[in-house]
């Protein structure tokens, strides 16, 4: 065997995914980088999905989070079958995801401040909304009432799940419902919207925050862009249903980035709460 050939037969695989190129910059990550850094771009700061966990981890100090209603999983309704059947979609996502549905509910602290948080996770079923998703974060501000807590939900959703149709749809009247109930207490609710928020979700509970924070560079809306472009036969303006834009035409309060996350929710949390001081 020549030198050559030896040298060929000893070259070492790069395993994949070691390396990933950003989907704004187009800047090469090392992966662990990426993943250690709270899913920042360290070239130019894009904000990729986090998880519920790692929201979780994020935003409340460590330790703290208490879940409620874990073992809530949907049913099948209306024994849906599209590409897949419903039941075969929930195991696909529930083994991908790690969860049962689509949003993580519970008691935590930030800074010492106790809220009531729930966190969507998008890697489920792209965090739509159906049943399971309306019952959790009810019974989350139900228990924020009973307790006196103020309430945080952070957004990330495609929208209704279709898989539950007009049971999906109710989630919307419910959750909303439930808000108002919130605020007869007078208790405070802070919505953080990241990317992406759409559909029925931004149409409802996403909507309704006493506060709207949204991460940087979020999609923000409820038609995505292509479909109101299609529609109207316009074209939009630059940067249209970002986080940035809504900012500027009042539709959100405040751009967050995520590392000053968790400290801006702290003050907020700590001026709208001010027996917590």
């Amino acid at each position: 065997m020549s030198l050559l050939s030896r040298l060929r037969k000893k070259k070492t695989q790069i395993p994949d995914g070691l390396w990933i190129k950003c989907q704004n910059c187009e800047g090469i990550i090392y992966s662990k980088t990426l993943h250690n850094g709270n899913k920042l771009c360290p070239n130019c700061g894009y904000h990729y999905i986090l998880g519920a966990r790692e929201r979780i981890a994020l935003l409340c100090d460590e330790g703290t989070y208490v879940e409620h209603d874990k073992d809530m999983k949907p049913g099948d309704p209306l024994d849906f079958v599209d590409s897949l059947p419903y039941k075969d979609r929930q195991e696909k996502h529930g083994e991908k995801s790690g969860e049962n549905e689509s949003v993580v509910t519970g008691i935590g602290s930030n800074d010492g401040i106790t809220f009531a948080l729930g966190v969507m996770d998008f890697s489920y079923i792209g965090g739509t909304v159906g049943s399971v998703v309306g019952e959790k974060i009810t019974r989350l501000i139900e228990t924020a009432i009973e307790r006196r807590l103020p309430v945080v939900i952070v957004c990330a959703s495609g929208g209704v799940r279709m898989q539950e149709a007009i049971i999906g749809l109710m989630q919307m009247a419910k959750t909303s419902a439930a808000l108002y109930k919130l605020k007869e207490a007078q208790l405070p609710y802070i919505s953080i919207l990241t990317h992406p928020t759409t559909g029925g979700t931004t149409a409802s509970f996403a909507s309704l925050g006493d506060i709207i924070i949204a991460e940087p560079k979020s999609l923000i809306c409820f038609a995505g862009p292509r479909v109101i472009k299609q529609t109207i036969r316009e074209d939009l303006p630059e940067g249209f249903q970002t986080a940035e834009f809504l900012l500027e035409h009042g539709l959100i309060d405040i751009v967050v980035p995520r590392p000053e996350m968790k400290e801006t929710l702290a003050n907020i949390l700590r001026y709208m709460m001010p027996e917590f001081d």
